[in-house]
């Protein structure tokens, strides 16, 4: 299951919006992978309505960041703008983060939107259940 702060849902989802037609891609750093917290978006290298792919040095960067901060991408995130929010098989393929929380956006409907988190572990897709909180309860 993802938990995840309201103000971390609502940065994705404008991300999403913003850079719609084209699919916004980011990460949510944290601790651990259970405790998103820091909100990095990133440049969708393809600039593309239908393919995303993260800037390889802003990744390195991004990595380095987080390995000196000793953080983890708690979610790794993308939009759909077209489609409903599930991976394709080119995100399948792509994701190489099996502890991630994989969280794809569909900006398809001007006026809604969906928000769906999965784990993809060996190409297997299981979606999980996105429980969203004001706060994380220390």
């Amino acid at each position: 299951m993802l938990v995840i702060r309201r103000d971390l849902v609502e940065a994705i989802v404008e991300h999403a919006r913003r850079d719609h037609p084209d699919e916004a891609c980011g990460v949510v750093a944290g601790p651990s992978p259970d405790r998103p917290e820091r909100f990095v978006p990133m440049l969708n290298a393809a600039r593309s309505p239908t393919f995303y792919e993260f800037e390889s040095g802003d990744l390195l960067r991004l990595y380095r960041e987080m390995d000196g901060n000793d953080e983890v991408p708690a979610v790794v995130y993308h939009s759909h703008t077209a489609t409903e929010a599930y991976p394709s098989r080119t995100d399948v393929s792509y994701a190489g983060e099996p502890e991630a929380h994989y969280v794809l956006v569909s900006t398809r409907e001007p006026d809604t939107h969906e928000f769906r988190s999965y784990r993809i572990v060996d190409g297997e897709v299981t979606e999980e259940p996105v429980t969203i909180v004001e706060s994380y309860g220390e």
